[in-house]
């Protein structure tokens, strides 16, 4: 068959030759089509800023990703195969709006086909210069130590943190608060490590946003009198009687202020010990106190009598 019969009978009837191709596309776009599956994950957004620039405003941290591609194909995605970001390289201090685009990485980067939209498209976006300070770390305690005890200190290692931030929103942060410390029912020293709370998301905390707090608890030392309290004695041979002139005396103790309140002092407190007298005469004598356990004594008076021993008779 020479060339002008072939090219006759190519020629022949095209139109309806076009329109069989033309349909046949149509077919195979549409199979094509309805063997593709949607998949629909959030990713990070990378932020691409100069060193010394960060953002200012508020922007949102995820973005929604549709995927659409071949159902086996996408389903073997991982969510960091398709990182979303935004590229502000060379920008200074001032207020954009960046389109997202999106990097395939891992096993996307070989996937045919495979269609990636983002949502939102494009990002408004306030920079502004970064700014880094150390900021103090306050305690933030809750609750009540054990009732007689009082926290007598703390320290907060580190005491301080570093912070970077831009420069507007830096220049009104003065401190930083830990999480809650419950002090509820304590009554000895401890020591836990807490979080550091981070109010405001364009600040970051340099390093592990954590501090140990270390807490000294002490009991508090009440104060209680206890007046007219009988001087006995105490060891006596019974050869003997005796007598002295002083008959009550008093006593100040120290110890948990609860318990010294509930404390009644027993009759024989206050003692003359008479048990090394073997000889009738005149004896000054020590007072001596029967304290109870848990308490200290601070003063008693009189600290000593003068008793004269006697025989019977």
């Amino acid at each position: 068959m020479d060339l002008r019969r072939l090219l006759s009978k190519i020629s022949k009837n095209w139109p309806a030759k076009m329109l069989s191709i033309a349909l046949a596309l149509v077919l195979f776009i549409f199979h094509r089509m309805s063997t593709l599956e949607e998949r629909f994950f959030a990713a990070p957004l990378q932020m691409e800023l100069e060193p010394n620039i960060v953002p200012a405003s508020a922007y949102p941290r995820m973005i929604r990703l549709s995927i659409r591609g071949d159902a086996a194909s996408i389903r073997s995605l991982a969510e960091e195969d398709i990182e979303p970001y935004i590229d502000l390289t060379g920008k200074g201090r001032g207020i954009y709006r960046a389109p997202v685009q999106f990097r395939k990485k891992g096993t996307a980067q070989g996937l045919d086909p495979l269609e990636i939209r983002v949502d939102p498209l494009e990002i408004p976006l306030t920079l502004d210069n970064k700014v880094s300070k150390y900021v103090p770390v306050k305690a933030n305690t809750r609750g009540s130590v054990k009732p007689g005890y009082e926290l007598a200190g703390f320290t907060l290692n580190p005491a301080q943190m570093l912070l970077d931030g831009p420069s507007d929103v830096m220049s009104g942060i003065s401190e930083l608060t830990t999480d809650m410390i419950e002090l509820d029912g304590r009554s000895d020293d401890f020591s836990i490590m807490v979080t550091i709370l981070n109010q405001n998301p364009l600040v970051s905390i340099r390093g592990t946003a954590m501090t140990e707090f270390q807490g000294s608890i002490k009991q508090i030392i009440g104060l209680g009198n206890f007046d007219d309290l009988p001087i006995k004695i105490k060891g006596l041979q019974e050869r003997f009687i005796a007598d002295w002139e002083i008959k009550t005396g008093m006593v100040r103790l120290g110890g948990n202020q609860q318990e010294l309140e509930l404390y009644s002092p027993p009759e024989d407190m206050l003692i003359l010990d008479c048990s090394a007298i073997t000889q009738p005469g005149t004896y000054t004598l020590p007072v001596s106190v029967d304290l109870a356990p848990g308490f200290r004594l601070l003063r008693r008076e009189p600290e000593q009598v003068t008793v004269q021993i006697k025989d019977r008779g």
